[in-house]
């Protein structure tokens, strides 16, 4: 098992900030002071249903690179489900901040499987799931502490 490279581990934690910046913000609103110095759409529910489409997306771009490494009908999966979670991502922008944060959850968890998929046919490098499991599994419960809110 190869090691989660050094930029990509530090950039992907870095990457988590703005996850874990809403929820806090949803759960103690007294920190949300940072986020209205912008605007009130950088914090809370706000800030974890725009940040989400944004990082749902850029994540979605990373299973065509997969596609790439593939040839024939698995490339053209991979490139058809690379771009399935734009198409759905695009959608959830239209949608109220509680529903949009529950179809990104499933967004971001059924972008987890497509990367395994991807991973169990080499596609991936050998690090990668480690990486996707331990952001992944930080922001779900950023996005879920949103919808109670």
């Amino acid at each position: 098992m190869t090691r989660i490279p050094t930029s990509a581990l530090i950039l992907g934690l870095a990457g988590l900030l703005p996850f874990l910046y809403g929820a806090l913000s949803v759960l103690v609103p007294s920190t949300a002071g940072l986020g209205f110095a912008w605007s009130p759409n950088h914090t809370g529910v706000a800030l974890l249903q725009i940040y989400g489409i944004v990082i749902l997306c850029f994540m979605a771009g990373v299973i065509w690179g997969f596609a790439a490494r593939a040839e024939g009908r698995e490339a053209t999966l991979f490139y058809a489900l690379s771009v399935v979670p734009a198409i759905f991502v695009f959608l959830t922008a239209f949608a109220q901040p509680r529903p949009s944060l529950i179809m990104l959850i499933l967004g971001f968890m059924a972008l987890l499987a497509i990367d395994a998929s991807a991973a169990r046919q080499g596609l991936a490098p050998g690090w990668w799931m480690r990486l996707r499991l331990m952001l992944t599994v930080v922001v779900v419960p950023c996005l879920a502490i949103g919808i109670l809110a």
